[in-house]
């Protein structure tokens, strides 16, 4: 589990998401996890399945695994 509290407060976290492939997948992935409430930036990798995301305070799983699903994917966990 990767998560770690960066400069002014935010905390960065890795999520493996598996069914990415392309640009187009890490833009789903990317918009639906952005709208969650505090999310300042979000940063897909299908060629790895990494999603790094910076946000105020820790993000609650579940809400990080509605995002996903609601782009088609999968939250494997945090990386």
């Amino acid at each position: 589990m990767t998560a770690q509290t960066d400069t002014a407060g935010s905390v960065t976290t890795v999520y493996k998401v598996t069914g990415m492939s392309c640009g187009h997948c890490e833009g789903s992935v990317s918009g639906e996890i952005s709208e969650i409430p505090g999310v300042s930036s979000v940063k897909a990798v299908a060629s790895t399945g990494e999603v790094t995301v910076v946000s105020d305070a820790p993000l609650d799983d579940e809400a990080v695994r509605a995002a996903v699903d609601e782009a088609g994917f999968e939250l494997a966990g945090k990386a």
